[in-house]
């Protein structure tokens, strides 16, 4: 399978930035273990990732942001 392309991508998040992290995350979690969604095991593990995401195999939760307290 090819790479999936930005646009693809830029689909599921709401940044760039967003996507390069989520990205990292779960090639760190594939890297530590954990089994991928799919039968893709031949891929280095941000390829991977990025194609879950693609897929929509990979949900990015927000976390609630935080204000400081004056």
């Amino acid at each position: 399978m090819q790479q999936p392309s930005l646009d693809v991508l830029m689909r599921k998040v709401t940044s760039k930035y967003e996507l390069v992290v989520a990205a990292a995350k779960r090639g760190r979690m594939l890297t530590e273990g954990e089994q991928p969604q799919t039968d893709e095991k031949h891929l280095k593990p941000v390829s991977i990732a990025l194609n879950e995401i693609a897929d929509g195999r990979l949900t990015i939760v927000h976390h609630r942001e935080y204000k400081a307290k004056r």
